[in-house]
């Protein structure tokens, strides 16, 4: 890699070797190397992705293959035997990769060596005095030209235009399973067979599941499956029905191709309550295979893993998760003593831990005054003692830094879970959540959104949650510059609940993206506000719009409003609009409050963990005449990526960047803020389409 520095190579050099020492233990991933390597895993992600382009998890793939096919060229071993000696636990799945890599599949690797060495050996093995005959130009034409026929050959298919049906998506649903007995007190159980199968699933990369609160509402609807089918869009539907009788678990599984309603395969098992975990797998297992799936050596040996060895802690524990599965106040406070019994009988059963610390942070999640926090904390550590890999036991500890307001720390836990669990709406909706309020992040924002609106389906039964969601993506794709898509999506937002406000003042931004016409954005903010004047976060869009139009005195009147409901309310929300509301109140001659509200808004920029902090910083010292400092920061944020859509529309027109716009390098500095919005636009849309996601 010729662009590469010293300290890049050495380091790419170094971790290639870990690799390599730990070749054939297929156990030897990430966390691993980060280990190894003395880094944190986030940062051990970073650094590859930087150098290589490639994740972590890929470079480590690369490798392998690499040394896979140095022992393919010895040909002293079978493909199987390369595959396990580099440290893949599937043969099928080694082929699979090494096919990705290199066009072509392991066992042809001979056929594509290069024959320089046979032809050197020819000429060495000529008699001394015989002069070199010439090599006939016609094979080596010939060659070519077939060379040449069979590029043009592959270049046509791969640019000829792809059809909606190149390559079946396997969107599956597993629909609420149905209790066969009239005993009624064992359907937790039913349901518990039901939420593990789809637990399972939900770890398979190559499958997209649908959420269990989309298919929730199909428990006792009467619909068709091909109606099912479209208002989940989903490929294939899963039905089941069992019943437990003494010590057997009775269990019907049914694969449906959900348009054409074919029923694709089915099965009956009976199982010894003992044999639970194995009946879990095998349904899962046996899913994948029939729809062809691809399973990774990883995502079955996780699909494999019993959550305990004690079957009286797991019927506990099911009884719990019933209960947190519908979780309102009452309902959580009655599962947690369920999951502590749990523990009683197993402590070691990690899935019982992490279902408290979650309850714990449910039921603390709408209050001022955190009651649980400590529980968390002891609940989710003990959870990731017990199994450091299990998504819930990552997802309770990333929910206990939330709620200490610790989003840094938190994400890492989140991000890892995705990577074990790709389905999991739980956890996308979390990392949604951190990436649009906390952790700003456009790419990663948008990303999530479409991917949790792909798995939750949610417009069919509930036409707020609906509008919320398509909010959630509309807003996704204006903070990236997509206005056409963002339109698109708040417009559907608002067919399916026309008084969502957040929707209404979301439209009116992206219809001054597309026309710039602050009055016209002015009048709409207006409108929204009058249909509800408690409405804080309408109020200072209102008032922010009048900032905008350098109307101060009518600008003053809203703030003022605004900051005398927020301390009332002692809410800490909207501090990054404070220099704005400086600003405002020194036009309008009233010093002491906007020397008040400028001292926030230098402290809360000065302290911003995002990072908007230098261009915070960068407005504060425009106003106040540091212009050089201004640049400076200027310059420091310029470095940052994934910044919002709004940071280009509004700078140029804001009141508090007057001063600034006066020095001759803010231009230049600006340009290349610009530009770089524009080519992580570019960026962004070629990732989201690679992804399927566009």
């Amino acid at each position: 890699m010729p662009n590469l520095n010293t300290a890049e190579k050495n380091f790419l050099s170094q971790i290639t070797q870990l690799v390599e020492e730990n070749i054939s233990n297929e156990q030897f991933g990430v966390s691993e190397l980060a280990d190894a390597v003395g880094m944190s895993r986030s940062n051990l992600l970073r650094k590859i992705k930087k150098i290589t382009d490639l994740s972590a998890s890929q470079f480590i793939r690369n490798v392998r293959l690499k040394y896979a096919t140095e022992l393919l060229q010895e040909g002293s071993y079978t493909v199987s035997e390369v595959s396990y000696k580099v440290g893949f636990g599937s043969p099928s799945y080694f082929i699979k990769c090494f096919r990705e890599l290199y066009g072509y599949p392991p066992g042809e690797m001979r056929m594509h060596e290069e024959p320089e060495e046979q032809e050197e050996q020819e000429v060495e093995n000529e008699p001394e005095l015989q002069a070199p005959t010439p090599k006939k130009k016609f094979p080596v034409l010939l060659i070519s030209l077939f060379a040449i026929i069979a590029i043009a050959a592959v270049l046509y298919v791969l640019l000829q235009p792809k059809s909606g049906n190149s390559k079946k998506v396997k969107s599956i649903a597993v629909l609420p399973f149905l209790n066969d007995s009239n005993d009624t007190t064992n359907v937790y159980i039913i349901n518990g067979l039901m939420e593990a199968t789809l637990n399972n699933l939900q770890q398979i990369k190559d499958l997209r599941v649908i959420s269990r609160t989309s298919v929730e509402q199909y428990r006792d609807n009467p619909k068709s499956s091909p109606e099912i089918a479209k208002e989940l869009n989903a490929t294939y539907l899963i039905e089941g029905s069992g019943q437990k009788i003494g010590d057997q678990i009775l269990l019907n599984i049914q694969l449906i191709e959900a348009k054409t309603d074919k029923h694709l395969w089915s099965q009956q098992y009976r199982r010894d309550t003992e044999d639970i975990f194995t009946l879990q797998a095998d349904v899962a297992k046996s899913i994948a295979e029939q729809i062809e799936a691809i399973v990774t050596p990883e995502e079955i040996q996780r699909i494999e893993k019993a959550p305990t060895n004690n079957l009286v802690a797991y019927d506990l524990f099911l009884k719990g998760y019933d209960l947190l599965g519908k979780p309102t106040e009452e309902n959580l406070k009655a599962a947690i003593p369920y999951f502590k019994q749990a523990i009683q009988h197993d402590e070691e059963f990690a899935r019982s831990y992490a279902a408290i610390a979650i309850a714990f942070y449910l039921l603390d999640q709408n209050k001022t005054d955190k009651e649980f926090a400590d529980s968390i904390n002891y609940y989710a550590d003990q959870a990731l003692f017990h199994n450091s890999k299990l998504p819930q036991s990552l997802t309770a500890k990333a929910l206990f830094y939330m709620e200490h307001s610790e989003y840094e720390l938190a994400l890492p836990y989140l991000e890892k879970a995705l990577e074990i669990s790709p389905n999991s709406d739980v956890v996308l909706i979390f990392l949604v959540e951190l990436y649009v309020n906390y952790l700003p992040n456009t790419e990663k924002y948008l990303e999530y959104a479409l991917k949790g609106l792909e798995i939750d389906i949610v417009a069919t039964y509930d036409s707020s949650a609906a509008s919320y969601s398509y909010m959630h993506i509309s807003n996704a794709f204006i903070q990236s510059g997509f206005v056409d898509e963002a339109e698109k999506y708040i417009d559907i937002s608002l067919e399916y609940l026309p008084e969502n406000l957040y929707s209404q003042y979301v439209k009116a931004y992206i219809d001054y993206a597309k026309n710039q016409d602050l009055n016209q954005l002015n009048k709409s903010l207006l409108a929204t506000f009058e249909k509800d004047k408690t409405r804080l976060d309408v109020l200072q869009e209102v008032a922010k719009s009048y900032y905008y139009l350098r109307d101060f005195e009518t600008a003053a009147v809203y703030y003022k409003a605004f900051v005398e409901a927020r301390e009332m309310y002692n809410l800490e929300i909207y501090r990054s609009e404070n220099g704005k509301i400086g600003v405002t109140f020194d036009k309008v001659g009233e010093q002491g409050l906007s020397d008040k509200y400028f001292e926030q808004y230098r402290t809360w920029a000065e302290n911003d963990p995002s990072i908007y902090s230098n261009f915070s910083l960068a407005f504060y010292n425009s106003y106040k005449g540091n212009t050089d400092k201004a640049i400076d920061y200027l310059k420091a944020f310029t470095k940052q990526d994934n910044f919002h859509y709004w940071t280009i529309l509004f700078t140029p027109i804001d009141p508090m960047m007057d001063n600034l716009r006066k020095n001759p390098e803010y231009k230049k500095v600006f340009r290349e803020i610009e530009d770089k919005f524009n080519a992580n636009h570019i960026r962004v849309k070629k990732s989201l389409q690679e992804k399927g996601l566009l």
